[in-house]
C-alpha cells in the first residue's frame, strides 16, 4: 500500500511516510495545476503540481509566507504540536517575511553565496570530499553511504561557514531528521523544536560575546545598510532574526546536498546505461546534478504560501481559486515530472536532457540562495566518489531501500552501498 489516496471532492491525501514519491506526483498532477491535499492530522491545503503554474505562483504577491494569513491556524485549529509546525510557522527569517523585510533579511546570506565567492570555496569542498573518501577507503567494503559520506560533506562545509563546533554536527543531524518527520509525535516535536532554538540561540549569543571570521559573526555585525529600502532606517538582525536565519542556514546548507548526493548515486546505480554516458565523458557530472535534481528534488514538498486574498489560477480545463486564507504547498514531487515542461519522457532519468528547465531550487525572490553552493559540492562530490570506487554498487535492491518518512525532504533512511 502506497498510502496516498484520493478521497471525496478530489482531495488528495498526501502520505506521511513518502512511500511513493512518483507515484504521488503523478497523482498530484491528475488532479489539475493546483490540487486540494490533506496533510497529517486533516489539515487542509492546495498544492502547486504543474511547472508552469509554479513559475506564476512563486510571483504572485498575492501568496504571502507570513502565517497571520493561514486562517485555520489563526482560528486555532492547526495545533500548536502539528508535526509540521516547525516548517509552516517558523521564527522571523527570510523564508518568513515578504517584500522589503524579505530583501533585508536576505541579503548578506544571498551575498555569501554568489557565484563567484561559492567557487572560491571549490578547494576546500574538494579537501574534505577528499578526507571522507579516504576514510571510506580504510573501512570495509560494504557502508552507508548516506550517513558515512552524502552527510558529513555539506555538514563540513556549512559548519566550517558558520562557525559550528564539528562536535555538534551528528546531534544536528539527529534534530533535523526528526524536525523534517511528518510521523505524529506531539512531545518529539516540541522537544525537537526547543532543541534547535537552544543551539541556534547558543551559537548567537557565543558570537555577540566573541566573534569571529565566520558567517555567524557577520550577519550578527552587518547593519544591512545595503539592504534597506530607500528612505528606511538600516537595522541590525535581532537575535531572534538571526537564530531563525541561522536554523534556516543549517537546514538548506546540509539537508538539500545530502539528499541530493544520495539520490543520484542511486539514480545512476539504478541506471548503468546513463552512467556509461558520464564515464565515457559524453555528459557533463554538472548535467547529471540538474537531471537528479529534476528527477528526484532533494524537497518533496515546500510549505508554506498563504493566500493574502483570492488567487484564481487558470489550467486543466478550468479555472480554480485558491480562496484567501489557505494555505499552499510548492509540490517538487509533481512539478518536476511535469511532462508539459519536459516532454513524453518527463518520467524517465535521462542525463543528456535540457539541464536547466526544472524548479528545483524555487523560482522568484524567494529562490533558494544556497543553490550554487549544492550545486559545486555535488559536482565535486560525485565524479570523486566514482572515480574513486569505480566498482561502486548497491550493496541490496533497489526496492529495499527505505524513504525518509517526511513529505518536506525526499530522501532515503540510509543508502547501503558496496565500495568494491
Amino acid at each position: 500500500m502506497s498510502g496516498i489516496r484520493s478521497v471525496g471532492d478530489d482531495v488528495v491525501v498526501l502520505d506521511p511516510l513518502a512511500r511513493d514519491n512518483a507515484r504521488e506526483g503523478a497523482l498530484l498532477r491528475a488532479a489539475g495545476p493546483v490540487a486540494r491535499v490533506e496533510l497529517p492530522g486533516g489539515v487542509a491545503a492546495w498544492a502547486v503540481t504543474r511547472h508552469g503554474a509554479a513559475r506564476e505562483l512563486l510571483t504572485d504577491p498575492r501568496l504571502v509566507k507570513d502565517a497571520a494569513h493561514w486562517a485555520a491556524y489563526q482560528r486555532g485549529e492547526v495545533p500548536k504540536d502539528w508535526p509540521l509546525i516547525g516548517l509552516a510557522v517558523p521564527g522571523p527569517s527570510m523564508v518568513t517575511t515578504d517584500g522589503a523585510e524579505h530583501r533585508r533579511l536576505r541579503a548578506l546570506v544571498a551575498q555569501a553565496f554568489t557565484p563567484r565567492r561559492v567557487e572560491l570555496m571549490r578547494p576546500q569542498v574538494a579537501a574534505i570530499t577528499a578526507g571522507l573518501l579516504d576514510r571510506l577507503a580504510a573501512g570495509g567494503p560494504e557502508v552507508d553511504l548516506k550517513s558515512e559520506f552524502a552527510f558529513p560533506l555539506p555538514m563540513t562545509v556549512i559548519g566550517s561557514l558558520l562557525g559550528v563546533d564539528p562536535a555538534d554536527h551528528d546531534h544536528l543531524r539527529e534534530l533535523y531528521e526528526r524536525f523534517f518527520s511528518s510521523v505524529p509525535d506531539p512531545a518529539g516535536i516540541q522537544a525537537t523544536v526547543a532543541a534547535l532554538n537552544a543551539f541556534v540561540n547558543g551559537l548567537v549569543r557565543s558570537r555577540r560575546e566573541a566573534p569571529g571570521e565566520d558567517l555567524t559573526s557577520a550577519l550578527l555585525a552587518a547593519d544591512l545598510s545595503e539592504a534597506a529600502e530607500p528612505g528606511s532606517p538600516a537595522r541590525p538582525l535581532s537575535d531572534a532574526e538571526a537564530a531563525a536565519t541561522l536554523r534556516v542556514i543549517i537546514a538548506a546548507g546540509h539537508e538539500t546536498t545530502v539528499n541530493l548526493i544520495t539520490n543520484a548515486v542511486r539514480a545512476l546505480l539504478t541506471h548503468p546505461d546513463q552512467l556509461a554516458l558520464v564515464r565515457s565523458g559524453e555528459v557533463s557530472w554538472a548535467a547529471v546534478v540538474e537531471e537528479s535534481l529534476r528527477w528526484t528534488p532533494p524537497t518533496s514538498n515546500f510549505l508554506f504560501r498563504f493566500a493574502a486574498a483570492d488567487v484564481p489560477v487558470a489550467g486543466g480545463g478550468a479555472e480554480v481559486v485558491i480562496p484567501a486564507g489557505d494555505p499552499v504547498l510548492i509540490s517538487y514531487n509533481a512539478i518536476g515530472r511535469d511532462p508539459l515542461q519536459h516532454g513524453v519522457t518527463a518520467e524517465l532519468f535521462d542525463v543528456t536532457r535540457d539541464p536547466l528547465r526544472h524548479l528545483s531550487f524555487g523560482h522568484g525572490p524567494h529562490v533558494c540562495p544556497g543553490s550554487p553552493l549544492a550545486r559545486l559540492e555535488a559536482q565535486v562530490a560525485l565524479p570523486a566518489l566514482f572515480e574513486r570506487f569505480p566498482t561502486l554498487r548497491l550493496a541490496v535492491p533497489d526496492a529495499e531501500l527505505r524513504p525518509a518518512a517526511s513529505l518536506v525532504v525526499n530522501s532515503l533512511r540510509e543508502l547501503p552501498i558496496r565500495l568494491w
